[in-house]
């Protein structure tokens, strides 16, 4: 499936939606979907936020994919280039109160998918997340 959205926040939860019922009529588990929308979430709004700058005349494409044994997600955008699997690893320190806000989004997506790839194809940033589903043995 899919979606060719509109930079806003309205949009981005739009995919949101298309995930959850992708994965509601394949019988995904309500953990993993939840995770994975989550990330969905976060990523799509970046790409609103940062790279589109909210102007709704821009759109970008996300991808929704169940391959049986793993879903997933592809968004690309025209934006400037970003590669958010270049951000450091880390957790949050005490003394990261004083810093800006920001940055910690792709720790977020890091948790709830197995594999996040970036590529820069044809102009375009293009992020994939994936999330390998259990079978019915409890094994990824």
């Amino acid at each position: 499936m899919t979606l060719e959205l509109h930079a806003t926040p309205e949009e981005v939860m739009r995919a949101v939606e298309a995930l959850r019922g992708l994965g509601e009529a394949r019988q995904v588990a309500e953990k993993t979907l939840f995770g994975l929308a989550l990330a969905l979430e976060e990523c799509g709004s970046n790409i609103v936020n940062h790279a589109l700058q909210r102007d709704a005349r821009q759109t970008f494409r996300v991808t929704l994919e169940h391959t049986g044994n793993a879903m997933v997600i592809e968004l690309r955008d025209r934006g400037p280039m970003f590669d958010p699997t270049q951000s450091p690893v880390g957790e949050p320190a005490a003394d990261d109160d004083d810093r800006p806000p920001g940055g910690w989004g792709i720790q977020l997506v890091r948790r709830y998918v197995d594999e996040v790839r970036y590529t820069r194809a044809d102009g375009e940033n293009v992020l994939r997340l994936t999330r390998r589903l259990e079978t019915a043995a409890g094994q990824k």
